[in-house]
């Protein structure tokens, strides 16, 4: 019923930026809070940053400073900038949104991307 489809992630070098994109899809009736978080090899997945509908937002500690969240409400897209990038960034990026349905418009529910690479390294 929902799809999240993440995209822009990739190789860059240390220092470099990134943007990362995800859209939400599917018989939407409201979108809560999209946000990201990542996983790198051999570690647990972390919280990077998340947004709300009303736009208050809230990051990890390691990337405050460097990475801006936003969203598009009327395209149900999260936008993730990443700036100033190092290879203790490098992890599979997940987009997660809490999202009501039109069938269920008052059950909230979690839904996750796909995932996209990022790998920082020179």
């Amino acid at each position: 019923q929902v799809q999240l489809v993440e995209s822009g992630g990739g190789l860059v070098q240390p220092g470099g930026s990134l943007r990362l994109s995800c859209a939400a899809s599917g018989s939407i009736f409201s979108i809560y809070v999209m946000g990201w978080y990542r996983q790198a090899p051999g570690k647990q997945r972390e919280l990077v940053t998340i947004v709300t509908s009303g736009g208050t937002t809230n990051y990890a500690d390691s990337v405050k400073g460097r990475f801006t969240i936003s969203r598009d409400n009327a395209k149900n897209t999260a936008y993730l900038q990443m700036n100033s990038l190092k290879p203790e960034n490098t992890a599979v990026y997940y987009c997660n949104a809490v999202i009501a349905t039109m069938n269920t418009p008052l059950v909230r529910n979690n839904y996750w991307g796909q995932g996209t690479q990022v790998t920082v390294s020179s």
